[in-house]
């Protein structure tokens, strides 16, 4: 059971009532994520800002984004991001395989490869880092911008995942088993 009460649209108070609303229309539904943290305005925006930034302004592209999330997701045992970043990948034209190997960190292609061993080393690390490990990534073909938003995707995802674990939020997506 949640920890903490999914706000409803019916009864959402004005000042997330149109986040909300735009969320609705870009998943169809309002994920029981989004309807946890509209307890908070201030978090809802953030969260609903954020991943907007790095969807539609960014230049890693959304199957790439998946990809980390999944694998940050199966690293930290978020079951709810797991689910919901796996059915976004598939959305986005990865295959179910390309999905599963990225909970691990694996990928048939070097570039998402190295973009993913970097992502779960930022996270085991907690940020500590190399040089070696960012130049890495530079010789697997990101720019320095695409490397900050690696860190990105992967800050997000640590807030989504603290959050739908935290307060045990139901998962609204097909469930994903957890690999190790």
């Amino acid at each position: 059971m949640n920890r903490i009460p999914l706000i409803d649209r019916a009864s959402a108070p004005a000042s997330v009532a149109g986040t909300l609303d735009a969320i609705h229309g870009a998943f169809g539904a309002t994920p029981n994520m989004f309807r946890t943290v509209a307890q908070s305005p201030a978090a809802l925006n953030a969260l609903w800002g954020f991943f907007g930034a790095l969807g539609s302004g960014g230049s890693i592209d959304a199957q790439l984004g998946e990809k980390i999330a999944v694998a940050v997701a199966n690293r930290n045992d978020c079951h709810y991001c797991l689910a919901a970043h796996t059915a976004l990948g598939r959305k986005a034209g990865a295959s179910a395989a390309e999905m599963g190997a990225a909970q691990t960190g694996q990928s048939d292609d070097p570039r998402t490869a190295t973009a993913l061993a970097f992502a779960l080393k930022l996270v085991e690390a907690r940020g500590q880092v190399t040089e070696a490990d960012v130049q890495a990534l530079r010789s697997a073909g990101f720019s320095d911008g695409q490397v900050v938003e690696i860190v990105a995707h992967v800050a997000l995802n640590l807030f989504t995942n603290y959050v739908n674990v935290a307060f045990a939020v139901p998962v609204d997506f097909p469930s994903v088993a957890l690999r190790r």
